[in-house]
């Protein structure tokens, strides 16, 4: 499934989403009041029977319910019951089937780590945010970058480096000064974070369908972690990276709020 370039309406009915939504709260007092008063007014339904589920939280607990039914195919609708809040919807509790139903929906596509440790062990993870690599001591990392078998950056020394999705590209990757991707561009952030040589290289945008591998130079010096949003592999030797277009989750959003204008909003934020 290729992503949507912008997001798209639902073209379903308030009705369809009566006694077919399911709930999912952050541990939060706050997240967890909330939920009690929607189940309330809404009831509630397993996630194998919802139309939609509302993650109820800030972002952290959106990345969580993306995570935990990943792969489900059951849109996912953020109230913001935390502090950011990027990817959530203004949290009200009247009038909620209405807004599923004039919710607009984009899909996204996770990112594939598969690593390579020390002792030769194969693992892979999805990402729905980025894949990290994190210098593990007080020395800088040294890694080889290539970009579709060619070796594009022989030796990076920096602290990590990251390939971030374009939801993602407002998280981690922001914060080490890489570069926002508009959703519907199909391309891919790759950031160092704090290098030190080459001094001013600042990363690179990637076409959407690339396959980035790491490979840690001088590992057992300079030991490396691979982290792929949750899970996190230590000693790497080698980590490849793309995006798994056989791997789709939705995300809904209210037509006046959705995550293409607030990606583009917030590049103008000072």
């Amino acid at each position: 499934m290729s992503p949507l370039p912008f997001p798209q309406p639902t073209a379903l009915q308030p009705e369809d989403f009566r006694g077919r939504i399911a709930f999912h709260a952050a541990a939060t007092e706050v997240a967890g009041a909330a939920r009690d008063r929607l189940v309330a007014l809404y009831g509630e339904v397993a996630t194998e029977e919802a139309a939609a589920i509302v993650s109820l939280g800030g972002d952290g607990c959106m990345l969580e319910t993306q995570h935990r039914w990943l792969g489900r195919n059951i849109p996912i609708y953020g109230m913001n019951c935390g502090s950011v809040g990027f990817l959530m919807n203004d949290y009200r509790e009247d009038g909620l089937e209405q807004r599923l139903a004039e919710a607009q929906a984009a899909v996204l596509h996770p990112l594939r780590m598969r690593t390579t440790a020390a002792d030769g062990q194969v693992a892979e993870a999805l990402a729905i945010n980025e894949v990290s690599l994190l210098r593990e001591t007080r020395q800088a990392a040294k890694v080889r970058i290539l970009v579709d078998g060619k070796v594009r950056l022989p030796e990076l020394i920096c602290d990590g480096v990251l390939v971030a999705t374009p939801a993602g590209s407002t998280a981690y990757n922001l914060s080490a000064h890489g570069p926002i991707v508009p959703l519907g561009a199909n391309l891919l952030p790759l950031t160092p974070i704090s290098a030190f040589r080459p001094r001013r290289w600042r990363g690179a945008l990637l076409p959407g369908d690339a396959a980035v591998v790491f490979e840690i130079l001088e590992a057992d010096k300079r030991p490396v972690a691979a982290v792929a949003d949750y899970t996190e592999v230590r000693d790497v030797r080698r980590v490849e990276v793309r995006e798994d277009r056989t791997v789709s989750l939705t995300l809904l959003f209210d037509p006046d709020h959705g995550l293409s204008e607030r990606i583009i909003a917030e590049q103008f934020t000072v």
